[in-house]
């Protein structure tokens, strides 16, 4: 019994390894098929948990696309969120060669014709005589020498050392430190070089001499030529002034027609060229187009999210999330609701605005129930065609005003605000004038005490929403006390942008939010499910040991039950014989 006991213990030594793998040994049963389906069956709440988490990580991968189509539509508003991105205008010409224009949204339409007399030019001077080459010295007198010139008012001292040549006095000039804006070129007439001075502004003010101090031989102001003028540009508008011009340091004149820079090419005096004003409706329109294309595809990522299936009676991935119905909500306000610093109605005096929503203008939502379009943005081009021939400016507001502050009552004028502090919005105005009409002696806004600044000017206090706001009373009657308002208005496109900004922001956005807090329920489930497979792990050891001894066991009676068989063959055997 003691062989016996010895060649079981050696069956199962051998099969007890973490590694056995084992099928049909000992006694030919199939015990690792066996393992497997014990195995298998041990696993349902691992396979719950994986199950689990890949719903978890489907989730935050739609929370990915759907921020990325938030984003493409934030960076889609951004380029059209000012009135000059928004309402392109533009100005033809009749000679392209002597004037061009362009035209930003304050540009009116209509005609203008300009006359010029002269451009405005820099001065320009050489040097009377030449020297045969650039490595020509001009400072041979054994020691520095000084050259000193006066630009724009300012004295300037340059040491010359000894030895200079043509080219190395260029250099001095171009490379001094002090220089301001004075650049030298040795220039060639084919068969002499000469030092060349101009200065790089132009107009009158942009003087430009030689001083007094030079003491550099052959370059006193006796020895220089003027071979140009500074002078001031010189342009007639619109037959005004009837004497005399207007006059400008510059070629790009920006501050005679409202919204138009005049590009002056050449002048004509005695002759006018026509520019005419235009607004190119059709690129509005296609920002319009793409402003509804992509809010649309957001709204059908938002769609495929959350769809819920009638028939089948289930909801999608993300049906019924809060993050998401936060986006679609706020998104959907803010296209429904009037815009920012609109008024549409009439109290007080005040001025109306002429389109105050998106559906003035023929944006709509599709509420139809079955339509291939249903919950997304529908332009009717025909209304649109209507609003923009009747007041494109105003359409333009409704996109795309930037913080843009109006009167409405003729008592007040906006004056300016601090873009980032002034929040858009209304602000109603009460302002009481001194009794002996010297100036203001009380003023609120919004019913917060304004500041008094000068005798007709206030401005909104400040950690108020309308900080830094300044507004004039035109209104000064002794003793009258004045009601109003002032706007502040935003478009659409800025508004939907600023809120884009919030949803996507990378730590406090909604979704950012979920993601975080799904990214903490998947390393939960990544602690459960590793604990589930070490236990599975040990699990299938345990079987393997178990019926790996099993399997010996077997494999030892079956060998056991092989020698009896063969010893009574044999004892058969004998007795027969």
């Amino acid at each position: 019994m003691a062989d016996d006991t010895s060649s079981i213990s050696a069956y199962t030594s051998a099969y007890t390894s973490g590694n056995v793998n084992f099928t049909g040994l000992g006694n030919g049963t199939d015990f690792s098929t066996l393992i497997d389906g014990l195995v298998k069956a041990e696993s349902t709440h691992l396979t719950q948990l994986q199950t689990w988490r890949a719903t978890w990580d489907k989730k935050i991968t739609a929370f990915q696309e759907l921020n990325t189509s938030m984003l493409a539509l934030k960076t889609a508003l951004e380029k059209m969120d000012t009135m000059n991105e928004f309402l392109t205008k533009n100005a033809s010409s009749t000679n392209s060669t002597v004037l061009t224009a362009t035209a930003d949204s304050a540009a009116e339409e209509g005609t203008h014709k300009v006359e010029i007399n002269q451009l405005a030019q820099n001065k320009i001077m050489a040097t009377v005589n030449g020297y045969s080459s650039g490595s020509s010295v001009i400072n041979s007198s054994g020691g520095d020498q000084i050259l000193q010139y006066v630009y724009k008012g300012t004295t300037y001292n340059l040491t010359v050392p000894n030895g200079t040549t043509v080219d190395g006095l260029v250099n001095l000039i171009n490379n001094q430190p002090a220089n301001p804006g004075v650049k030298a070129l040795a220039i060639f007439d084919g068969s002499n070089y000469y030092v060349q001075f101009r200065g790089m502004d132009l107009g009158v003010d942009a003087s430009l001499t030689i001083g007094a101090g030079t003491t550099l031989t052959g370059f006193n102001a006796a020895d220089w030529t003027t071979t140009q003028n500074n002078q001031n540009s010189q342009i007639r508008v619109d037959g005004w002034p009837t004497s005399g011009w207007i006059s400008n340091a510059a070629n790009s004149v920006n501050n005679v027609i409202a919204g138009l820079t005049l590009n002056l090419k050449d002048s004509a005096p005695g002759s006018t060229v026509t520019l005419t004003v235009g607004t190119d409706l059709e690129a509005v329109k296609e920002n319009i187009r793409t402003f509804v294309t992509q809010m649309n595809t957001v709204r059908s990522k938002i769609q495929e999210l959350t769809k819920y299936d009638d028939l089948n009676k289930a909801g999608s991935l993300l049906t019924g999330n809060y993050g998401v119905d936060i986006v679609s909500q706020n998104l959907k306000n803010i296209v429904a609701d009037k815009g920012i610093g609109f008024i549409s109605y009439n109290t007080l005096g005040l001025t109306e605005d002429t389109y105050v929503s998106l559906g003035q203008i023929g944006i709509s939502t599709d509420a139809q129930t079955g339509s291939a379009t249903m919950g997304m943005l529908v332009l009717d081009e025909e209304k649109l065609d209507e609003v923009l021939t009747n007041n494109p400016t105003a359409v333009a507001k409704l996109f795309s005003a930037d913080d843009l502050g109006e009167s409405k009552s003729s008592a007040f004028s906006c004056l300016s605000l601090v873009k980032g502090t002034t929040q858009p919005g209304e602000y109603q105005l009460k302002v009481k004038v001194k009794a002996d009409g010297s100036g203001i002696e009380s003023a609120t806004i919004n019913g917060h005490a304004a500041k008094i600044s000068g005798d007709w000017e206030i401005t909104g206090a400040a950690a108020t929403p309308e900080a830094g706001l300044a507004i004039r009373l035109d209104s000064q009657t002794a003793g009258s006390t004045y009601d109003g308002m002032v706007t502040v208005k935003r478009g659409k496109t800025g508004e939907l942008a600023n809120e884009l900004k919030s949803l996507t922001d990378k730590s406090d956005g909604p979704l950012a939010i979920l993601q975080n807090n799904y990214k903490d329920i998947i390393k939960s489930i990544d602690n459960k499910i590793d604990y589930e497979t070490t236990r599975l792990e040990k699990y299938r050891t345990t079987l393997k040991n178990k019926y790996a001894r099993l399997d010996s066991l077997l494999g030892y009676y079956d060998k056991l039950n092989s020698q009896l068989t063969s010893s009574i063959k044999q004892l058969s055997s004998s007795s027969s014989s």
